[in-house]
């Protein structure tokens, strides 16, 4: 959408949080607060994107680098933010979108529903709104009696009449440019909290005759700004539900959803049962047929082909396992690449860091491990090698193929694998 921008407001640094972290970098299901948006306005089509940023920003700029900012000097409020942002869209003449970094699941589909409004009733402002059976600390949406809305009143500003309307505001807005900037121009500073409130330009668009519409979400996540580590809490659960609901729709059987947290960005095959108190962290992916946990911990750039068993106690990192491998009690294997039908015994360790370098482990096709077995990487244990129990396999002494060894270190037993 070439005659759209988006503003989007990530300058505070969010005091409640308790934390010297920016609050834009909090992570929900191991990725920043502020990346939601971001990829929720690229799925929407919208190219042109500036940050606000104030506190901290050049810990956020490096987190998200190539994106346009500009820098709220003194934080006087979201309505001064946006102003921050003027002269960067001086020569812009599209419609302006205005977002909070930290609502983390705003939809892409809503942002369209919203420009899509806004462009159809030719609007100086749409908005959008939701209805909260609690709606404590929200902003609330006043209108007249003839459902058009009036303005917005914060809740510290509102009287008890007003605190008792349910339909609030999200904080994601489409404008004019040229209302809003001019709005912006007019607005008077807070008395109570000394800022400038971006949500007073709806009741002064509206005094000015100016339309202003309203989209209703449906959904209550998407209302959800994260102001504390418990909101924070609340969004890795919704965001973790999510998840697992997508996997589900597709074929993966998760067989405890309430213990289980598989990341977003995961990518897992039909017919996979995921078992309880199992974690799935980061770019992982899982081919069809798996049967992972419990409680298993797949760590990101992990590969994991088809018809694998992953069983309790088991942590992968940076590894590639091959399919109808069997990993199925208490072990770590960091930066190692497995063969097809692989038998990894009970506490088997690859020791993959020698205090500089992470070293790889390669265990080559049918190969067998025994229980309680470690890897001083680098090692390459050969196709079908045999490594009895409890034996070190020192850095460099690779085991040939089809041979077995044993012992602290391992050396080569005069006898080969029984075929």
């Amino acid at each position: 959408m070439k005659n759209i921008a988006a503003v989007i407001l990530a300058a505070g640094r969010g005091t409640r949080m308790k934390s010297n972290t920016p609050k834009v970098l909090h992570e929900v299901q191991s990725r920043p607060l502020l990346s939601f948006i971001l990829e929720a306005l690229d799925a929407a089509g919208v190219g042109k994107k500036i940050l606000v940023l104030g506190y901290k920003d050049k810990n956020v700029k490096s987190a998200f680098p190539g994106v346009e900012t500009v820098i709220q000097d003194k934080l006087f409020g979201s309505g001064d933010a946006v102003k921050c942002a003027k002269n960067l869209l001086s020569s812009f003449k599209g419609d302006i979108l205005v977002l909070y970094g930290d609502t983390p699941f705003v939809r892409a589909s809503t942002i369209k529903k919203l420009i899509e409004k806004h462009k159809s009733e030719k609007a100086s402002c749409t908005l959008l709104s939701s209805v909260m059976p609690e709606p404590a600390g929200y902003g609330r949406i006043l209108r007249d009696a003839d459902e058009n809305i009036i303005k917005i009143i914060e809740d510290t500003d509102a009287s008890i009449y007003e605190k008792i309307i349910n339909e609030i505001n999200v904080g994601c807005y489409c404008f004019n440019r040229e209302h809003l900037f001019s709005s912006l121009d007019r607005l008077k500073m807070n008395a109570k909290k000394k800022e400038y409130y971006l949500t007073d330009i709806v009741g002064a668009l509206r005094k000015s005759g100016r339309k202003v519409v309203s989209v209703l979400s449906k959904d209550p996540a998407e209302a959800l700004g994260i102001n504390s580590k418990l909101d924070l809490a609340r969004a890795n659960d919704i965001a973790r539900k999510r998840a697992l609901e997508l996997l589900m729709l597709k074929g993966v059987t998760v067989v405890d959803p309430g213990s289980t947290f598989v990341d977003k960005d995961a990518k897992i095959g039909r017919d996979t049962v995921i078992h309880p108190h199992t974690i799935i962290e980061g770019s992982v992916t899982i081919g069809k047929n798996c049967r992972i946990g419990p409680f298993a911990r797949i760590r990101k750039n992990t590969l994991i082909d088809n018809n694998v068993e992953i069983g309790n106690f088991v942590e992968l990192v940076r590894t590639k396992v091959s399919s109808g491998t069997k990993i199925k009690h208490m072990t770590y294997l960091g930066d190692a690449e497995l063969g097809k039908n692989v038998n990894v015994g009970a506490g088997t360790i690859t020791a993959n860091y020698d205090g500089k370098n992470k070293n790889k482990t390669i265990i080559e096709d049918g190969s067998f491990i025994g229980v309680g077995s470690i890897f001083v990487a680098p090692v390459r244990v050969g196709r079908g090698a045999v490594v009895g129990a409890g034996s070190v396999v020192t850095k460099g002494k690779d085991v040939p193929a089809g041979k077995t060894v044993a012992g602290i270190p391992a050396k080569i037993l005069n006898r080969g694998r029984k075929r």
